[in-house]
C-alpha cells in the first residue's frame, strides 16, 4: 500500500510516537479518537519504547495496532494475541480483520504476528518473552465471561521480571460493585486491581490520562450507549457524541523483578 508523500512511512532509525500519530496507513475515524483515546501519553506512562516486544491482548480491528506495530517495526516486536476463532462469531470477524489490514500493508505491519490464544487455558509466549503486555477496554469482557483471573495469571507468565502491564478500562462509579455495573460494561477501579495483584503484579502506577468527567456511567445500554458504539442509534445522538467516550481506568503494573 502506497502511503502520501506528506505522511511517509516512518523510516528505521527515526521511529517516534509522534511520526507514527501522523502516519497515513492511520485511518481518518481512527485518528478522530485520539482525542478520547490519548495514544501518545497513555503508551508513554506505560513506558513503551521502539526497541520492546509488546504483547497487545485482543486488538479487535486494530485500532492500537495503527500506532503499535510500526512504532515497533525497525526494532522492536509486536504481536497481537487474539482469541481462536470459534463458529464465525465476532472473534472471527475481527481476527479477520486485523489479518487482513495486516496482510494489505506490508511496509507497516509485515513483521507484526498475529497470535492465536485459547480463551480457556490462554498463553501469550514464551516464558518472560515480553517487555510489556497491553490490553485496551477487553477486562470488561473477561470479567463477564468468567475467564479474567487466568487472562492475568497468562499476562505475568509472558512478562519478563520488571516487565509492564498496562491496562486501560470503562472505570464505574466510586463505590460500586462488580455484581451492579458488570453487566453496563464498566469496572470497579479496585477489582482489576485486585485481578493483577492475586497474578502476582504489582500496582505502579494510576493516570486520569484517559478521564471523562462528563461520563454519568448510568445509560440506558451501559457503556456502549456513548461512542463510538451508540448503541440507540439516532435516539439523543447528539447528547452522547456531547459526553464522549467512556471514562476510564489507567493502570500501569509491574512484575516484580524477584520473579
Amino acid at each position: 500500500m502506497k502511503h502520501p508523500p506528506a505522511v511517509a512511512a516512518v523510516s528505521s532509525g527515526s521511529t517516534s510516537i509522534d511520526a507514527v500519530l501522523a502516519g497515513g496507513w492511520r485511518s481518518p475515524a481512527n485518528r478522530a479518537r485520539d482525542v478520547y483515546r490519548h495514544p501518545k501519553a497513555t503508551l508513554r506512562f506505560f513506558g513503551i519504547e521502539p526497541n520492546q516486544t509488546v504483547v497487545e491482548i485482543n486488538p479487535s480491528a486494530g485500532w492500537y495496532s495503527e500506532v503499535l506495530a510500526p512504532l515497533l517495526r525497525d526494532h522492536g516486536h509486536y504481536i497481537a494475541a487474539e482469541p481462536m476463532p470459534s463458529g464465525g462469531g465476532e472473534a472471527t470477524r475481527d481476527d479477520s480483520r486485523l489479518r487482513k489490514k495486516f496482510a494489505a500493508d506490508p511496509a507497516e505491519y509485515g513483521k507484526a504476528k498475529v497470535l492465536a490464544y485459547d480463551p480457556k487455558a490462554p498463553v501469550f509466549g514464551a516464558p518472560a518473552s515480553a517487555d510489556a503486555v497491553l490490553t485496551f477496554r477487553n477486562v470488561h469482557n473477561w470479567a463477564e465471561a468468567g475467564t479474567a483471573p487466568a487472562m492475568f495469571k497468562a499476562f505475568f507468565a509472558v512478562l519478563r521480571p520488571g516487565g509492564v502491564l498496562g491496562v486501560t478500562d470503562h472505570r464505574a462509579a466510586p463505590g460500586a460493585t462488580l455484581e451492579a455495573v458488570e453487566a453496563s460494561g464498566y469496572l470497579p477501579t479496585d477489582y482489576v486491581i485486585k485481578l493483577a495483584t492475586d497474578a502476582g503484579f504489582k500496582l505502579v502506577g494510576q493516570s486520569e490520562i484517559n478521564a471523562n468527567p462528563k461520563d454519568t456511567k448510568d445509560y440506558p445500554k451501559g457503556v456502549w450507549t456513548l461512542p463510538p458504539t451508540l448503541t440507540l442509534g439516532s435516539r439523543d445522538r447528539a447528547k452522547y457524541l456531547a459526553i464522549g467516550e467512556s471514562d476510564r481506568m489507567t493502570l500501569r503494573f509491574v512484575k516484580p523483578a524477584a520473579h
